[in-house]
């Protein structure tokens, strides 16, 4: 590999950092990090008006000693600095993504350590991380100062792993809330949870949402946008 751009080496401070006293260099994650980006730009597919989707899932395939050199590193901690790296450079880009970001680990026979294959595809989710603008077909939420783009037609959000954005907050119930992006606009409703959803202040079983609205559930505060100034992505 050539000399490390800007990007690159901060990606490699990113992801090495945590594994360097365990690492003997035979496989870099900044390697893979690198692939990444790459995987990204080649398979960036133009769908509307200032929308490029690229993939959200991604699967690295290593020799049997490099897998279990990442399981010693901590492959969960890897994974997720790699999912942050392709999400920050799909940000920078403009790109977007339909679902989220995933980064997988899977041992591959044929390979010698060292060596590395790299598999994505875009599937679809309830949500994406926000690395474009928001519009009506496309809403985002704030939480905590994480931006989602709601890319499918009903989003959960709770404390239970079964949600599609997990808040980690005692008030909320494992299912809380739920958004429901129609044609005739985004509704959040209420699933039955113990302390209520509020929407601008006022406790609500269901309200429509329209930009700007704040939607609080537990001591947790929900920002809304819908980009209502902009034109609808084709």
């Amino acid at each position: 590999m050539g000399i490390l751009d800007k990007f690159e080496k901060g990606v490699e401070r990113a992801v090495n950092s945590a594994f360097a006293k365990t690492s003997r260099g035979d496989l870099k994650p900044v390697e893979i990090a690198s692939a990444l980006r790459r995987e990204l730009d080649d398979r960036a597919a133009v769908v509307g008006r200032d929308r490029t989707v690229v993939p959200n899932e991604f699967t690295v395939e290593l020799s049997p000693t490099d897998l279990a050199q990442v399981e010693g590193w901590g492959a969960d901690t890897l994974a997720d600095e790699l999912a942050t790296t392709v999400t920050e450079h799909a940000g920078r880009q403009r790109y977007a993504f339909v679902g989220p970001v995933t980064v997988t680990f899977v041992e591959g026979d044929t390979l010698d350590p060292g060596r590395f294959q790299l598999r994505s595809a875009t599937v679809r989710g309830a949500v994406a991380p926000a690395t474009s603008a928001a519009s009506s077909r496309h809403p985002m939420v704030d939480i905590d100062g994480q931006r989602y783009l709601l890319t499918g037609p009903v989003t959960v959000i709770g404390r239970g792993s079964d949600a599609d954005i997990i808040v980690d907050d005692p008030g909320i119930s494992r299912r809380h809330l739920e958004i429901r992006v129609t044609p005739d606009g985004v509704i959040a409703s209420d699933l039955g949870s113990t302390n209520g959803t509020y929407v601008e202040g006022h406790l609500v079983p269901a309200a429509t949402l329209v930009d700007g609205n704040t939607v609080t559930i537990g001591r947790t505060q929900i920002l809304f946008w819908t980009g209502a100034d902009d034109d609808e992505e084709g």
